[in-house]
């Protein structure tokens, strides 16, 4: 039994057992994949795949037990290899932050601002992407931490945080009709053309579900990918926005207005997420608690290292 195979059985779950994918993600071939497979039933003595014919359809009973040993065992030897750089270089590396457009634009500025006066030798890198792609690239090990919606908090693979809530808001041009129907109904608002975010982003579903609660059928002209995309389209005049609340600054959106709309949407929380069961530079915790100001560093490693309620493997899939 080797390491290989451990691997193997982890990402044959997490690529729906298909081993053209196992193997790409592995960087071997399929018959090397296929050939680890046998050879550890052989060693075994049980079937861990369910097949049909030579495709493979899901775990056997002893192949559940055995992914979550080899989840437990690999999380392990990652930890291994993360001690020395935890204990030789505690002040300096690479933080990797996963997270979506709004809080890279609107909400990490400033806390980024003072972990680089903490950490002046800590490499920052920020990537983009939905909170779909956000959770995956945590997961992965492409990031260190991940900030994102409920996505987070709802994978028992990963310790989630608040980060803080925020609101839906109505924006509108200077002088808009809206401004003088205060307070703003959602029949109102559905009798205006409307910009917001695409499925799947910036809480969309509270909205749409807001309409649909109401009896009422939005007219969306443009579903975008962030913030900025709707005020420019705003400014244009092709409709009425709804966008997060922090994503407007009175002093750089001139000549747009922001209408209060706390009682016509769910508020929404942002979750900073790290992977359950890891070691982490002190770095890594610090930024945690530079977002949140209200958790110590205790409290987030008592977290992120408390068995998951849910499953007590806890995936890592970084090795």
């Amino acid at each position: 039994m080797n390491f290989q195979q451990l691997k193997i059985i982890r990402e044959s779950a997490r690529c729906n057992y298909n081993l053209t994918e196992v193997s790409n993600m592995l960087f071997t071939s399929q018959s090397g994949v296929s050939r680890h497979i046998r050879e550890l039933e052989d060693e075994l003595g049980v079937e861990i795949f369910i097949r049909r014919g030579k495709r493979l359809l899901g775990l056997t009973e002893p192949g559940k037990e055995l992914l979550a040993v080899a989840e437990r065992i690999l999380n392990e030897a990652q930890n291994i290899r993360r001690l020395a750089d935890i204990f030789s270089k505690e002040d300096a590396g690479v933080l990797t932050i996963a997270t979506t457009h709004t809080q890279a634009r609107y909400s990490l500025p400033r806390v980024i601002k003072a972990f680089r006066a903490v950490y002046p030798a800590v490499r920052l890198e920020l990537h983009q992407g939905s909170p779909q792609e956000v959770l995956a690239m945590l997961l992965s090990g492409q990031a260190d931490v991940a900030i994102a919606s409920e996505k987070l908090m709802n994978d028992p693979a990963v310790a989630a945080f608040p980060y803080y809530r925020w609101h839906h808001a109505i924006l509108v041009p200077d002088e808009h009709p809206l401004l003088q129907q205060q307070p703003l109904t959602l029949q109102q608002l559905s009798e205006y053309s409307l910009v917001t975010y695409r499925q799947g982003i910036t809480g969309r579903s509270r909205i749409d579900s807001a309409f649909e609660q109401s009896g009422l059928n939005p007219d969306i002209v443009l579903s975008a990918q962030d913030s900025d995309v709707i005020k420019t389209y705003v400014e244009l005049g092709l409709g009425v926005g709804i966008l997060a609340d922090k994503a407007f600054d009175p002093q750089r959106d001139r000549g747009l207005q922001l209408i209060n709309a706390e009682h016509l949407f769910e508020s929404n929380t942002v979750w900073l997420g790290l992977k359950r069961a890891q070691l982490q530079r002190n770095y890594v915790w610090r930024f945690i608690e530079l977002c949140n100001q209200s958790l110590s560093i205790n409290e987030i490693k008592e977290k992120v290292f408390k068995q998951s309620q849910v499953d007590e493997a806890v995936i890592d899939y970084q090795i």
